[in-house]
């Protein structure tokens, strides 16, 4: 049975691989982009399975009118792929206000305004998957990139608890955790702040992280998000690339290592 996607952030990146990826097997996908031209070559290849759709997420009722003309074009609408996002690097002194807004509004709430979109059709169908796309630093967090973890581990939190409000109704949530990988979330996508000098020794530290080195192949991910698409029972959380463990472990040994350490004063804050 072929699929029907809609893919936010089409034009590049993992959302270009994964539109690719379900339109060479047979699926059906809406495809959105702010600029809509960036998605003619997709049409040109796969014609009629593919219905271009100009889209800035951070406009609520633009995303619910895209996701319903997806759902009423294509007659389903089973796998929604919250995709579109940047990330925005500077310290957290640095930041503006206008910048961490933008961060906010599309990387947090405009997954949360297609998410809400997507729910009515979904429930009504009994079945849905909704993919977000979080990234190791979803659950982890490092220097300079502090306004993209905020919007990062507010997605990881609001969707773990979608998963548990409707998993009764046949909808899953799978989070997935990229580590680095060859695009230019980095480069031209990303936005900066002004730099402060004082600085200037964090900012060289983080840039030489060994996390950024050796980045995966966008490609490769084609045949793991399909994996996670057609499982039975898809995971929450999953982590693309070969980095992501290693930080996770390492992280979260540390946390247990700190709560234990601090036990008795914790049991001492509950009184009884």
């Amino acid at each position: 049975m072929s699929k029907v996607w809609f893919i936010t952030g089409a034009s590049k990146g993992f959302g270009r691989e994964w539109a690719e990826a379900a339109l060479e097997r047979g699926d059906k996908v809406a495809a959105t982009a702010r600029k809509i031209e960036t998605l003619d070559s997709l049409v040109e290849q796969y014609g009629d399975s593919v219905l271009p759709l100009t889209l800035d997420v951070t406009d609520r009722s633009a995303d619910f009118a895209a996701v319903q003309q997806a759902a009423e074009h294509f007659g389903a609408l089973d796998v929604v792929v919250n995709n579109a996002g940047y990330g925005h690097f500077g310290m957290i002194e640095e930041i503006t206000e206008d910048e961490l807004r933008a961060q906010l509004e599309t990387n947090l709430f405009g997954a949360f305004w297609v998410t809400q979109a997507a729910l009515p059709i979904m429930r009504k169908q009994g079945s849905g998957h909704i993919i977000q796309v979080s990234s190791i630093g979803g659950i982890s967090a490092f220097p300079t990139v502090g306004a993209y973890h905020a919007s990062k581990w507010a997605l990881e939190g609001f969707s773990q608890s979608l998963s548990q409000e409707v998993a009764g109704f046949g909808i899953d949530v799978t989070l997935i955790e990229p580590g680095g990988f060859s695009t230019d979330w980095s480069g031209p996508s990303a936005s900066r702040s002004d730099e402060l000098p004082e600085y200037k020794d964090v900012r060289e530290a983080a840039a030489s992280r060994p996390s950024a080195n050796n980045p995966g192949d966008p490609k490769a991910t084609r045949t793991a998000i399909l994996k996670v698409v057609d499982a039975e029972k898809p995971p929450l959380r999953i982590f693309f690339g070969k980095a992501p463990i290693e930080i996770a472990t390492k992280d979260y040994e540390s946390r247990l290592a700190t709560w234990n350490e601090w036990q008795p004063v914790s049991v001492e804050a509950h009184g009884n």
